[in-house]
């Protein structure tokens, strides 16, 4: 079990509990609207811990824009890319105060596993993700013009020699479907950090590596060029992955799903002290998902439509645990020791 679980301080979760215990009672009292009323009475920051202009970008402004109709605000986005993630949680935790003006938006499954391979100068039990936006399982894929033409032909070459296998980044969920595969198969492969999901691509196109692992969403643009073998979780897109099989349902597995999953977080702080707060945040976000403008806008930012899922904090809390479970088991494959 890894040693960085989300609920690791169980003082601090029981009182979180009790915090979310009150949140509710005072929703369904006749002044638990009313109390929280004032908020917010100003725009809400939120760190996005990626560049400008990507995937977490265009997400978060098509939930941004409808997600003001409920909270009756804007949101202030402030990007701090750097060390797969980490310097804008760094910013988040560090500098910005745990009052509900100032939220986190990131991709749950690469950045848990940057705490995995070295812990952050917070504690993890510290934040939670309160809201996801949207699941992109990680595949297996290969170039067009590869001669490993199925799984099949995976299999048998990794059983003759190392296979080098490329990944956008070491510490990825995707990188763990692919050492999950390995492992189910008895095949050896060697992973190889390609610096970001074009790089990745072009890594299996051009044959500089056997075969690479990506989230769905890359390999969906990279179009005629590449051929999916395998998915990482649930196939939600058909044909636009080469009707490529799930892992679970092509080796007898019962995995949960490596996904690209981004989600709003919140310092427990705040939650803590803020439960009206909290509260507020929780049904505008769920009512936003239930607003039809969300898929509008969501597909308008290039969003696959079938990707966009709302999940709970008790969902984010279910993969966030299973990211740093895997994580601490393949801890020694992620850091390339």
């Amino acid at each position: 079990m890894s040693d960085f679980r989300y609920d690791m301080d169980r003082r601090r979760v029981l009182k979180g509990a009790g915090a979310l215990a009150g949140a509710a009672t005072l929703s369904s009292l006749p002044f638990g609207s009313a109390f929280a009323a004032g908020y917010p009475e100003r725009n809400i920051d939120v760190i996005v811990p990626t560049r400008a202009g990507g995937g977490a970008d265009r997400n978060l402004r098509a939930v941004a824009g409808v997600w003001k109709k409920y909270l009756n605000t804007n949101f202030e986005p402030g990007f701090f890319p750097g060390a797969s993630g980490r310097v804008g949680y760094e910013v988040y935790m560090g500098k910005r105060d745990p009052d509900a003006y100032s939220l986190l938006f990131g991709n749950m499954g690469p950045e848990l596993l940057n705490w995995v391979v070295k812990p952050p100068s917070f504690n993890v039990a510290d934040y939670l993700y309160f809201g996801r936006v949207d699941t992109d399982p990680g595949v297996l894929f290969v170039g067009a013009k590869s001669k490993l033409q199925s799984l099949d032909d995976i299999v048998r070459e990794g059983k003759k020699r190392t296979l080098n296998v490329g990944t956008s980044r070491l510490a990825h969920p995707a990188s763990i479907g692919a050492l999950l595969f390995a492992e189910q198969t008895g095949i050896q492969i060697n992973l190889i950090p390609l610096s970001g999901g074009k790089n990745t691509v072009a890594g299996a196109v051009t044959g500089e590596v056997d075969f690479s692992v990506l989230t769905s969403g890359s390999v969906i643009a990279a179009g005629d060029s590449v051929r999916t073998m395998l998915i990482f979780g649930e196939n939600r897109v058909g044909e636009r992955l080469d009707n490529a099989p799930e892992i679970n349902d092509a080796y007898d597995m019962n995995l949960p799903e490596m996904l690209s999953s981004r989600a709003f977080g919140i310092h427990r702080a705040a939650v803590e002290a803020y439960p009206d707060r909290y509260e507020k945040l929780l049904s505008t976000f769920k009512a936003t998902f239930d607003d039809p403008a969300l898929l509008d806008a969501y597909v308008a930012a290039r969003g696959t439509p079938e990707y966009l899922n709302y999940g709970s904090v008790e969902d984010c809390k279910e993969f966030a645990d299973a990211m740093l479970e895997l994580g601490a088991k393949y801890k020694p494959l992620l850091t390339g020791a």
